[in-house]
């Protein structure tokens, strides 16, 4: 399979460091730098003959690391399952979305237990899948949990990959839990599942404006206050929770991703920790 390697134009206005570069050309170029050698090489022989402090600093730099590196021992096979781990999420993810989890589990032992569909009551599963998801991405993309944040936010990988990837990773927790909720209350799987991502998407979409993490803040008290405590109160399901409001959270879920792809370079920037 060929592979499309970057351009001559491109490997030397990085070389140089040309603040005329745009944004999405610089994050391209280090993400393909990352897995292709060629380009690696083809940049090294770039940075030597057109930035020669660049190459005398990255020698002086190498000969210090070296003699290091020669005596450090190899990554033990369960660390580097660890290293792939943390791709998708930090350690500060797992109490969050064991909390979540015990969140979903509660609600359904709850509706178990006769205050939910079977009584006539809203389902408390399908009253809190929508905010569930929620906090794990925000605890995922929090500036104040994550101590390796400005690491994060400027990795050739950071960005729009990056927080995809962790809510992605938090679905992928979430979404089984409520799943089997959702069967064991006999809620329809759509009912929960499209606000579920409308509200996930929302999230991001609003939290390249304001941070993904005082965005979920918001969604959730909103939801909270509107949805919950209403329903909780008068023990009826709301319009939002029906399946005749299914093509407005679908509509949402559609905005949300368009706002996301219009405005993914928001996403590698500090302030989208907040």
């Amino acid at each position: 399979m060929s592979v499309e390697h970057a351009s001559t134009r491109i490997i030397e206005a990085y070389a140089r460091g040309d603040t005329n570069l745009p944004a999405d050309e610089v994050w391209a170029v280090e993400a393909h730098l990352e897995a292709c050698r060629v380009c690696r090489d083809r940049l090294s022989a770039v940075v030597g003959a057109e930035a020669p402090a660049v190459a005398s600093l990255v020698d002086t730099v190498w000969s210090g690391l070296e003699p290091q590196l020669a005596v450090t021992a190899t990554m033990p096979r369960r660390r580097r399952w660890s290293a792939r781990l943390a791709r998708w999420m930090t350690p500060t993810m797992v109490p969050w979305l064991a909390m979540v989890v015990g969140v979903t589990l509660l609600a359904l032992l709850l509706d178990l237990a006769g205050t939910g569909t079977d009584s006539g009551q809203v389902s408390l599963v399908l009253l809190f899948a929508p905010v569930l998801p929620v906090l794990g991405v925000a605890a995922s993309w929090s500036r104040g949990l994550d101590p390796a944040y400005e690491l994060t936010a400027s990795a050739p990988r950071a960005g729009l990959y990056l927080v995809l990837r962790r809510t992605a990773s938090v679905l992928g927790v979430v979404v089984p839990a409520l799943l089997v909720g959702g069967w064991a209350t006999g809620v329809m799987v759509a009912q929960w599942l499209l606000p579920c991502l409308a509200f996930t998407a929302t999230t991001l979409a609003l939290g390249s404006v304001v941070g993904v993490t005082r965005a979920a803040l918001v969604l959730a008290g909103v939801w909270a206050a509107v949805v919950v405590a209403p329903t909780l109160a008068t023990s009826r399901t709301t319009f939002a929770l029906q399946t005749s409001g299914l093509p407005a959270w679908g509509l949402i879920l559609a905005l949300g991703i368009a706002v996301v792809i219009a405005r993914r370079g928001a996403y590698s920037v500090l302030r989208a920790h907040r």
